[in-house]
This record gives structure tokens, C-alpha cells and sequence, in this order.
């Protein structure tokens, strides 16, 4: 095979993102002849983070691996999962936490596919632990996987759109993908750059989309009205899977598509 397919699902949010993703997940890899598969579980439990028990329920799904973000550490149960579960915790952050931010998964056609979970630091400041300098990882990092990996797709979990544009802009032709995750909102702006990297500002979230991005819609306007703040709800209508269908080539780890998913059952 000359060329891999992969699926990269948008960050799953609560219970009806772990029910939606799990419905429809695989149709979507036999309708779009899907080889490996990603999606973010950072809002899987609760919305924030997850848990093993939901990792478990998740990883049920013919998914390869798991990347996170910022919310990965609300829920000490997952830590020891990372040691033996195909789940990523932000590369970027201090070395000496738990886990590791990326791994090579060789796909059933003996595709070597890096995935990296990397987070952002513009406007993240009091979100999760602190981030190091992601332009400055990349560079590092890359020394390290590029000559063990066929296809490189950075998930890069950040805030501020400009910090995810610029890194694309900084790693284009040195890895396959730079994919925003974190706002739950679905960009328009997929493309891929002049020496053959994917890119889109946000994939978007998998989860329910009638709702202030996962938040019940009550909840979050109360807040912008009163300055009131309720008990964290997670809202249970208009459920979708966002995602974006990436295709490269094998040879070249160079980016031949990119499309934007966006399904419902």
C-alpha cells in the first residue's frame, strides 16, 4: 500500500461523546476506508478529562490511540493507563509526570504512524499544567521520530488560533499533520501547506452540539448574565462526530488530502 487513510476524531465530550463516537465510528472507517484511526478523549469523563473506566469504554472501538490535552489530569485513575494503554498525554509538559506525549503505532499495513499530543500556551495559562515552549519541542522532538516514522500528525491542543497557524507554518514539510483540537468548534479552513503538511484550526468535537461547546445551554448563559456560577452539565442533545479524513502518502509522509467529517446518526 502506497498510501494510509486515517480518521482523526475531535475531541469526545462526556457520556453522549463516548455513545455517539462508539455508534458511529465504525461505519465511518468502512464508508471512508479508514486505516488508523485517533480522537482526542481530553472531555471524555464528564467533560474534563478521563477516566480509565471510559478509557476502557472508549478503546472498545476500533480506535488506535488516544490523544489528550489540558484536562488530562483531573482523574488520578488514568494515570497508570499510560504505561499500558494506547493514550497520550501532552508531550510538552514536565518530564518527570506520568505518561508520554507521543508513540509510533504501525498500522495493519505496517505504516509506522507517529502520533503527537502536544499542547498550546497562548491563553492556556490556567488551564491544566503548564505547557513548555511548543515550537522549541517540536524542534527537539523531531530529531528523535523522524528517522523511525513513515507518517508524523501532531494533535495540537490549543486556544489562540494565530499559535496554531504558526506552528503549521513551522513545521510544514516535517510533519503530515498539525490538526487543532480544544475549542469543540469545527474550522473551514483545512488545507494543506506548500510542502505538504494538513492542517485545520480545530477539528471540532465529537459530542453534543446543542449546547454551548458541550456545556448545558442554561448553564453557560446564566453565567454570561448573572457572572452565577452552577454545577458544571454536561448537555445531552444534538449529537455529532466531527472529525477530519486525512490521506498520505506512505513514501513521502506527504499530505495528499485532507476533508472535513461531520456525522450524526
Amino acid at each position: 500500500m502506497s498510501k494510509i487513510r486515517i480518521l482523526v476524531v475531535g475531541d469526545i465530550f462526556g457520556r453522549p461523546g463516548r455513545q455517539i463516537f462508539h455508534d458511529l465510528l465504525p461505519g465511518l472507517i468502512h464508508q471512508h476506508r479508514v486505516d488508523f484511526v485517533i480522537a482526542n478523549g481530553e472531555n471524555a469523563s464528564g467533560g474534563r478529562g478521563i477516566t480509565s473506566k471510559n478509557a476502557d469504554e472508549i478503546l472498545q472501538s476500533p480506535v488506535n490511540v488516544l490523544t489528550t490535552g489540558n484536562h488530562i489530569w483531573e482523574h488520578d485513575s488514568i494515570k497508570p493507563y499510560f504505561e499500558t494503554h494506547p493514550i497520550l498525554r501532552p508531550h510538552n509538559v514536565d518530564s518527570a509526570l506520568p505518561g508520554k506525549g507521543w508513540g509510533v503505532f504501525t498500522s495493519s499495513s505496517g505504516c509506522r504512524v507517529c502520533v503527537v499530543s502536544l499542547q498550546g500556551c497562548v491563553f492556556m495559562d490556567d488551564k491544566g499544567m503548564k505547557a513548555m515552549n511548543p515550537f522549541q519541542s517540536m524542534d527537539t522532538l523531531l530529531k528523535e521520530i523522524s528517522p523511525i516514522s513513515d507518517i508524523i500528525i501532531v494533535d495540537f491542543h490549543a486556544e489562540a488560533t494565530s499559535e496554531k497557524r504558526a506552528l503549521a507554518w513551522h513545521l510544514d514539510g516535517r510533519v503530515s499533520a498539525l490538526l487543532g483540537t480544544h475549542t469543540h468548534v469545527q474550522t473551514a479552513d483545512e488545507e494543506i501547506l506548500p510542502n505538504g503538511t494538513a492542517y485545520i484550526s480545530d477539528i471540532g468535537m465529537t459530542g453534543p452540539h446543542a449546547s454551548v461547546i458541550g456545556l448545558a445551554k442554561e448553564v453557560a448563559i446564566l453565567k454570561f448574565l448573572t457572572g452565577e456560577k452552577k454545577k458544571f452539565k454536561v448537555a445531552e442533545e444534538g449529537l455529532a462526530l466531527n472529525a477530519v479524513l486525512c490521506e498520505f502518502s506512505i513514501q513521502t509522509g506527504k499530505a495528499l488530502s485532507i476533508e472535513r467529517v461531520r456525522a450524526t446518526n
